[in-house]
């Protein structure tokens, strides 16, 4: 029965697929002086653009990889499908797909066509997409054909993964020019959704090198991804950083689920920015071998979802044990994200909320919402510790691991070997590669600790985090901490303490705005049930205006 009504569905698509072949028009570079103007004097210096449209990379190399694949794909077959996929989480497209209404094959188009429904359009492009899977819609043909009685959740639903994750078939830049051609084998993580019969629809923009290129510039910047904008005010609201081509790609729903990374609150920052749920991991728990890094001491990949149950599905899929990240070694190998949604609860819980952060009437009316759904919370004066060498941190780690990236995982036409090669590469054109220059990179050659110091400075770091969070923790009988977007992300960094953001309302002028929750490592279930009961419970996630058509 099944098979028929599979059929059937792919009968009546056949029908209407007799009208002309879609042809996408070419993308036309515009006119961005008036944005650019708009926002000279910007309240946020960092919104203050100085290009829009990369000018190392042609868009019409993007829609190259998408053509062909939706040629047979039309605006009717779009409306056809609109109610079964926008906005809807993963096991629901996926209850679609098994009453037959919907194939992994027309779920796959329907995102290519809605990315460049918008993305080919100069009044709405986010800048958000990178590159496309030339072999997507096959994946998902073959993964029709395929499919087992028994299947994770993930199979056959379409994942963007941030351009700094390494993907066969694609190539990873993480937004440098110098890496333009830069086609490596699958990130751990990749080969994990793929094995699962995860499809890999494309990659995101991002802030250059993971937000570690230049300093004070605007958040989304890339060479080669151009200036990402957020979907909830295009130019009026800030992206958030690193991770911005997965936020504002999910946002604008041109997929099931992203991939994102987080040294800092690239996860945290994004998700909340585009009221997303963002889950920034225990170190260790995903692998980051062929992820480009900054830090082998705080990197971690992360899900960014519409739902909370879209992000526990996308995580399950990527853990792993992988050789060549020794850090998951600590990471649990009997874990299940896959909860039982009626197993979530606030119920009885005890959090504990900073004072500072009370001053803010979204997150008083959050604290309000989670006592009424039966958890105690608990005030915390939340002084300031300070993380003293952080920034150290990061740019000796960032000299080491980047040299090993290149070493190991890049390309063996990439000629780059050290940050050294980097910013010669930018001085040749460095009104394309860096338009608001690479101080912060640069930077990564003003620091030079000996290994023992390193060791100490992670150990001394690690300590002071977790006494910013455990002085509460444990003497107060907390389960988890609340805090306002990424808002003292440095500290669930240096702690390695998981985080997890959930929408939580709307500033005024509509920037959205999460509640993340905070906890001990490896106790990203926990996270995830006290996330799902607050987005069941409240359901505040709406759609950016304009991108809900």
């Amino acid at each position: 029965m099944k098979y028929l009504l599979w059929l059937s569905t792919l009968l009546l698509f056949a029908a209407c697929h007799k009208a002309p072949e879609t042809v996408i028009q070419p993308w036309l570079p515009y006119d961005e002086s008036a944005m650019i103007g708009a926002n000279a004097d910007h309240e946020s210096e960092r919104m203050r653009f100085k290009l829009i449209q990369s000018r190392v990379r042609d868009r019409n190399d993007l829609w190259q990889q998408v053509g062909d694949q939706i040629k047979e794909f039309s605006e009717q077959d779009y409306e056809a499908l609109k109610s079964m996929i926008l906005e809807q989480d993963i096991p629901t497209i996926q209850g679609h797909i098994e009453t037959g209404r919907l194939t992994y094959e027309l779920l796959t188009q329907w995102y290519l066509y809605r990315i460049v429904k918008f993305e080919n359009d100069s009044a709405k492009t986010l800048n958000c997409i990178i590159s496309i899977n030339p072999n997507a819609v096959e994946e998902a043909k073959r993964l029709d054909q395929e499919k087992p009685e028994l299947y994770h959740p993930i199979y056959g639903m379409p994942v963007l993964l941030k351009d700094n994750v390494n993907a066969e078939g694609m190539a990873t830049t993480a937004g440098a020019h110098i890496l333009l051609d830069n086609t490596p084998d699958d990130a751990f993580i990749t080969a994990r959704i793929r094995e699962k019969g995860g499809i890999i629809l494309g990659k995101t923009s991002l802030s250059e090198w993971a937000n570690f290129m230049c300093l004070g510039c605007p958040n989304g910047w890339s060479a080669v991804g151009g200036q990402t904008l957020n979907p909830y005010g295009r130019g009026v609201h800030d992206t958030g950083g690193s991770s911005s081509g997965s936020g504002a790609a999910m946002a604008a729903n041109y997929a099931a689920a992203a991939v994102g990374s987080e040294t800092s609150g690239s996860i945290l920052s994004p998700s909340s920015g585009n009221s997303l749920v963002g889950l920034k991991p225990t170190i260790g728990l995903l692998s980051r071998g062929g992820v480009v890094p900054i830090s082998s001491t705080l990197d971690t990949p992360g899900p960014m979802t519409k739902s909370v149950l879209d992000n526990a599905i996308l995580l399950d899929a990527m853990t792993g044990q992988d050789e060549e990240d020794p850090a998951t070694a600590a990471a649990p190998t009997d874990a299940d994200y896959l909860f039982d949604p009626n197993q979530a609860t606030l119920e009885g819980l005890r959090f504990g909320a900073l004072k500072r952060f009370l001053e803010d009437s979204v997150y008083r009316l959050t604290v309000g919402r989670l006592e009424k759904l039966g958890a105690t919370v608990v005030q915390c004066e939340g002084d300031a510790v300070q993380l003293e060498g952080f920034g150290d941190l990061l740019r000796a780690d960032m000299r080491l691991d980047l040299a090993a990236y290149f070493e190991r995982y890049t390309s063996e036409n990439i000629s780059a070997k050290t940050v050294n090669d980097v910013l010669a590469f930018n001085q040749v054109d460095s009104a394309s590669s860096m338009p608001y220059g690479q101080g912060r990179i640069a930077g990564v050659l003003d620091v030079d600790l000996t290994a023992e110091e390193l060791v100490e400075l992670r150990r001394v770091l690690q300590d002071t985090a977790r006494y910013y969070f455990d002085r509460y923790m444990d003497t107060l009988d907390l389960d988890g901490i609340l805090a306002i977007n990424n808002y003292g992300a440095g500290y669930a960094a240096a702690a390695k303490y998981p985080c997890l953001t959930v929408p939580m309302g709307y500033e005024e002028g509509g920037r959205p705005m999460g509640i993340t929750f905070i906890a001990k490592p490896f106790e990203e279930d926990k996270l995830l049930k006290w996330g799902y009961a607050f987005e069941l419970a409240t359901a505040i996630r709406k759609m950016p205006v304009g991108y809900d058509e």
